[in-house]
């Protein structure tokens, strides 16, 4: 009897096909549009040219930190801990959908360029994309998103660990990019300013506000109305202010 091949294994096989338009050199005779999504760094430093930033979230996934990072935020010697996702059923995650358009070229260098910061990530998933307030139907589909594979194949997956473990590897670790830490408080910060705060965020930094001896204060601000299942959390979340971050280096364009 045939067998349909699954969703998963004909996004898959889109995805190929899309990605390896931009290592050939057929790309430039084609006209095409992509849209990434940025749960991490991307959020506030997206460091490339695009066109359209739309904020909204991502189902059936959530926000770990168990990601090494060597090069941008740690060392080989004393790794950063990223975040990637892990796959969860009900789970959603919030962050940004970037739209790259207006030529070949230009998305192009967009890819390579997400393509060269995103190195520690060896998957790119499609996924669907929704917008505040309409959870039923995707505004976007075939969003390309960089994940990780939670294996220890991957020399790059370090797995979970104990929160107070996972907080102190945050607090030392710094790279050519910055303090580990400002990458987990400025994550904290953005998911703050769109009014979806991540609880699992919150907790690590608070744990490593912990580690450092830091005491931030509440900010309060109003709520959003949103639907019963994207409530956003209530706002007892510590923002460091910008005394309290340390500071950063000349911005570098490369982030993880």
């Amino acid at each position: 009897m045939f067998k349909l091949p699954s969703d998963d294994k004909i996004e898959e096989k889109l995805l190929k096909n899309f990605l390896s338009l931009f290592h050939s050199g057929k790309f430039s005779d084609l006209n095409m549009v992509f849209w990434v999504f940025g749960y991490g760094s991307l959020v506030w430093n997206p460091g490339f040219e695009y066109d359209e930033k739309v904020m909204g979230f991502i189902k059936d996934y959530r926000r770990v930190f168990d990601l090494a990072c060597i090069d941008h935020r740690g060392t080989p010697e004393n790794p950063a801990r990223t975040c990637t996702l892990e796959q969860k059923e009900g789970a959603i995650c919030w962050g940004a959908a970037y739209c790259v358009r207006g030529g070949p070229e230009k998305e192009k260098l967009a890819m390579q360029y997400l393509e060269r910061r995103e190195c520690e990530y060896d998957k790119k998933t499609l996924v669907n994309f929704y917008k505040e307030g309409e959870s039923l139907y995707p505004a976007l589909t075939g969003v390309i998103v960089f994940t990780s594979t939670p294996d220890k194949a991957n020399k790059y997956y370090l797995g979970p660990a104990p929160l107070e473990d996972m907080a102190r590897q945050i607090a030392t670790a710094f790279g050519p990019c910055g303090n580990n830490r400002d990458y987990l408080f400025l994550l904290e910060k953005a998911m703050y300013d769109i009014g979806h705060e991540d609880d699992y965020v919150i907790e690590l930094a608070n744990e490593v506000r912990k580690e450092l001896g830091i005491v931030g204060n509440v900010i309060p601000r109003e709520k959003k109305l949103v639907e019963p299942a994207q409530l956003a959390h209530p706002p007892r979340v510590p923002i460091p202010s910008l005394q309290q971050l340390l500071p950063l280096p000349e911005p570098i364009a490369l982030d993880s």
